[in-house]
């Protein structure tokens, strides 16, 4: 076959079909007609002598030939997308570029204040938009359209680039009047009722099952790992409400350590070191291969590395 009489868009086209499996999602992701999009398939069924996808009762299902394409079409697109990325140095200074970031709310009070503190100075001009885990999906920070997700991960998807920030512990915020916090004992924190302060991952949030430790996170984990479990009264997704929450003389919270230090000079609680061992986690950054070696997003990935 020569590749000279081949629409290459084709390519970008069944890029998107293999991801979305939806001729109509599939079209309007690339800002087509739905009937341009089915067209666009049979070319490609006709290019490749094979269906690509078939439609089931589960929608439209790739064929094993058409799962053998998906990764060699995905890498070839990225190679291109890099070689025809137009090469211009980044020059904070003048530059008025906004810079989209998926931030949770332990890494939009801890490190994004320092963040902004070194844009500002090196780069009046750029505007950061701060997301929210709920605001976005791995998808658009694939595709590009997030810069930038930060947070702690379980898994990513394997094409992205990803970097460590920082690494924190755990600390237990407790108000002084609680009658337990001369006396912090491993009984008296099981004994007492407890602020639990998480996020469920990327994507629209969902309830939390008290009763599901295994996805409670770590402190009820290492909980659960000397066979203790901790009485929850308050579900919160916000790390800022459970540290006004300790300030209740019932009530701990138990948060990473660089978070919980910020309440450091507020007379109404302690910061104290919880009475079991609870793992260290990493707090990281995630980026698409699409933006990897856009000088502006090597700017500001320096920027965030260098804060410790």
């Amino acid at each position: 076959m020569n590749i000279a009489r081949v629409d290459l868009n084709l390519m970008v086209y069944l890029d998107v079909l293999l991801r979305e499996r939806n001729v109509t999602r599939a079209a309007e992701q690339l800002g087509i007609t739905q009937p341009a999009m089915s067209n666009g398939l049979r070319r490609l069924r006709e290019l490749f002598g094979d269906p690509l996808l078939i439609r089931t009762s589960d929608g439209m299902t790739p064929t094993e030939r058409a799962l053998e394409l998906q990764p060699l079409i995905r890498e070839a697109l990225l190679a291109m997308e890099k070689t025809i990325q137009p090469k211009e140095d980044f020059v904070p200074e003048s530059s008025q570029r906004v810079f989209r970031i998926m931030a949770s709310d332990y890494a939009e009070s801890t490190l994004i204040p320092m963040v902004l503190q070194k844009v500002r100075a090196n780069a009046p001009n750029v505007t950061l938009d701060i997301l929210t885990p709920s605001d976005v999906s791995f998808h658009d920070v694939e595709q590009g359209w997030v810069d930038m997700a930060i947070n702690r991960f379980d898994s990513l998807p394997q094409s992205f680039h990803q970097m460590r920030i920082w690494q924190d512990d755990f600390s237990c915020v407790i108000s002084r009047d609680n009658p337990i916090f001369h006396k912090f004992t491993l009984d008296a924190y099981l004994a007492s009722q407890h602020i639990w302060a998480s996020k469920t991952g990327m994507g629209v949030g969902v309830g939390v099952n008290p009763e599901d430790v295994q996805r409670l996170g770590w402190v009820d984990e290492a909980l659960a790992a000397v066979g203790k479990k901790r009485k929850i009264s308050v579900f919160t997704r916000h790390y800022q409400v459970a540290m006004l929450l300790s300030a209740q003389n019932d009530l701990i919270a138990t948060l990473p350590s660089k978070l919980a230090e910020m309440e450091r000079f507020n007379t109404k609680i302690a910061v104290v070191p919880p009475p079991f061992e609870i793992p260290s986690f990493d707090l990281s950054m995630a980026w698409s291969p699409l933006l990897h070696h856009d000088s502006a997003h090597q700017w500001l990935r320096q920027i965030i590395k260098s804060i410790k």
